[in-house]
């Protein structure tokens, strides 16, 4: 199976019961009451970061994640059934975006976030009696789950990072250091997925090998957007430079360049520079001089230095997990929806929402108070400048609770 680490979901949370219209009946008990049950809340789709996935190639086959709806409410004050929760294993280091941008980035082993919330269950009647209603004969309808198109990226998780252009020797470097055996060839970009190596030394640290470089991959060229978002997890960085390329101060000069200008923090990070296929030049300790004066020499196929490499990037992963703070999750909060929504469906104002349908409903639409004193709520509520916002002018049709009414603002009379 392939490597996936983008892919777009559809989550849609389960929605809530309606609430119960009951009346008490029992014998010898003709004025028993409203008895009616709230409806259950519905089923959240939540993300949860777990060891056992390495990619995200199983949500993006299964693109469409739903939750259970909550149970309706019954008699006797009998609540309905909470919807179950839709939990979807993710890899660690999993970022998601909604619609209106970052939602949650995921990271350590059991971290989670709610990407789709379940609607509330709706009332009923027993819920609803009061000094001015007694005897409600209605009930409140379930609340809608939040469905949402989410883009899932994966930022690879490892202690240190080998970048460089591409067929640097970056993929036969890492099958020395590890036990990992990447695909290796003689043609440009062999490598489309970040490979990920063990190292076992004084201390264990895990290496990723990152996708090759070429200029200009900050602003996307090459799909450096993709592979460039996987450095951003390296707590350390090594610079792999072919030394028998035509120019290598030229390719190191490229590679910070891209690497600073996708993220600054990134030129900040720990670093060694590699001179790699030392057996291709003549004078390999000169050529790696002129790249950086701390920098090492190493041929993967001699095994000349390679020893001395995986010792100095023992303290290299040493040094960053001593100067980075410990990766933690977050999750955006965002102000809970709106208490009511507009939309235009074939020509008219449909507004829904839980307590504007319910006004609706109670009001009795014959007497003419009833309706000017409703038409005073929903104007408290925001309705009518709502509607003026979104287009709305005198005379429009206005859809409410499977009612239609007519456009009127408040000062020209209900």
């Amino acid at each position: 199976m392939a490597f996936v680490d983008e892919c777009t979901v559809f989550a849609k949370a389960g929605r809530g019961g309606n609430g119960s219209a009951s009346m008490h009946s029992e014998p010898f008990k003709p004025r028993g009451g409203p008895d009616g049950g709230n409806g259950g809340p519905g089923g959240s789709v939540t993300f949860e970061v777990s060891s056992r996935v390495r990619d995200l190639a199983w949500l993006a086959d299964h693109p469409h994640q739903v939750a259970a709806d909550g149970n309706p409410g019954r008699s006797s004050n009998r609540h309905g059934a909470t919807g179950e929760d839709r939990v979807v294993e993710v890899p660690d280091g999993t970022v998601v975006f909604d619609e209106e941008g970052p939602l949650a980035d995921l990271v350590g082993a059991g971290a989670r976030a709610v990407v789709a919330r379940g609607g509330r269950g709706g009332r009923g009647n027993a819920a609803l009696a009061g000094p001015r209603n007694r005897v409600p004969r209605s009930a409140e309808p379930g609340e809608s789950g939040e469905e949402k198109r989410l883009r899932v990226e994966l930022r690879t998780v490892a202690d240190i990072g080998l970048v460089g252009l591409p067929n640097a020797g970056k993929s036969t470097l890492l099958s020395k250091l590890t036990a990992a055996r990447p695909k290796i060839a003689d043609y440009p970009f062999t490598t489309l997925t970040p490979n990920l190596g063990v190292v076992e030394a004084d201390r264990r640290f895990v290496v990723a090998d990152v996708p090759g470089l070429i200029g200009g991959a900050s602003q996307g060229k090459g799909l450096g957007h993709r592979f460039l978002r996987h450095v951003t997890r390296c707590g350390a960085l090594v610079l792999v430079v072919d030394l028998s390329a035509p120019d290598p101060v030229a390719d190191l000069a490229t590679l910070r360049a891209e690497l600073a200008a996708y993220d600054p923090a990134l030129s900040e990070r720990p670093s060694v520079v590699v001179g790699a296929k030392a057996d291709l030049v003549k004078d390999a300790a000169a050529g790696a001089e002129r790249l950086s004066p701390t920098a090492v020499v190493v041929s993967s196929v001699t095994g000349e230095g390679i020893e001395a490499l995986r010792a100095h990037l023992g303290e290299l992963a040493a040094r960053a997990e001593a100067e980075e703070p410990p990766r933690r999750s977050f999750v955006v909060l965002r102000p809970a929806r709106p208490a009511f929504t507009i939309t235009r469906e074939a020509g008219r104002f449909v507004v829904e929402g839980r307590s504007v349908e319910r006004w609706v409903r109670d009001a009795n639409l014959k007497d003419e108070r009833e309706v000017a004193a409703l038409q005073k709520r929903l104007v408290k509520a925001g309705v009518e400048r709502q509607l003026a916002a979104a287009g709305a002018r005198r005379g429009d049709e206005v859809a409410i609770a499977g009612h239609v009414f007519e456009f009127i603002p408040e000062e020209e009379g209900p």
